[in-house]
């Protein structure tokens, strides 16, 4: 049984120790589980990109700042939803890590509703975010299971080339297209076409049979 309450992971970067010590009480209060950083550095070494969490931050810390931290996260094409803290004067600054992607901002002294409201928007929507991220992550460990040669005839499928068609496209004979089709169609876990083109254009995939 998960010891993980129902509520889901909220990380809270802050270099300030009183502001960590605040949001954990809160937030563990209301039953979310609370992993707190005193830097981006040591958020970015530790936090689990598996994990259906959300994240706030100070957007002014020392060393990495949090609009450092939320390019790192872009470049690492992270799901995970971020609500920025700012002071008095950090307004467009928040308003830029808005832009590129950050859910809201909250100014200090917060309101603790208004806080609370956004980390319930913050986790419904990672929630939709990580089952995408990892549908498309399983959708590439299945595509990785294809030789070169597969790939290749995936891409023709995919293209609406015929057996023939793919043959000549790669100089081989239809036999051998036949066998690198049912080969993809194994590896892919696929029953028709359709699956196949529904995993190679990543759209939802078709359940798994049991076996």
């Amino acid at each position: 049984m998960s010891l993980i309450p129902k509520k889901g992971t909220v990380y809270v970067v802050d270099d300030d120790e009183a502001v960590r010590d605040s949001l954990q009480w809160l937030l563990e209060g209301k039953d979310y589980r609370v992993r707190c950083f005193d830097s981006a550095e040591s958020f970015i070494s530790r936090y689990d990109p598996r994990e259906v969490a959300c994240l706030i931050a100070d957007i002014r810390m020392g060393g990495m700042t949090g609009l450092e931290l939320q390019d790192r996260l872009i470049e690492r094409k992270s799901p995970l939803p971020i609500v920025f803290i700012t002071g008095h004067g950090d307004v467009p600054m928040a308003v830029n890590t808005m832009k590129k992607g950050a859910m809201d901002f909250i100014q200090k002294p917060f309101k603790e509703e208004e806080l609370l409201g956004l980390v319930e928007r913050m986790l419904d929507e990672a929630r939709d975010s990580f089952a995408d991220y990892q549908q498309a992550a399983s959708r590439d460990a299945l595509l990785s299971k294809l030789t070169g040669r597969e790939a290749q005839v995936l891409e023709r499928i995919v293209a609406g080339r015929l057996n023939k068609q793919i043959a000549d496209d790669l100089g081989i004979s239809i036999k051998t297209v036949e066998a690198h089709r049912a080969n993809i169609m194994e590896k892919l876990n696929a029953n028709t076409v359709a699956d196949l083109l529904k995993i190679a254009l990543g759209q939802a995939q078709p359940a798994a049979k049991a076996p």
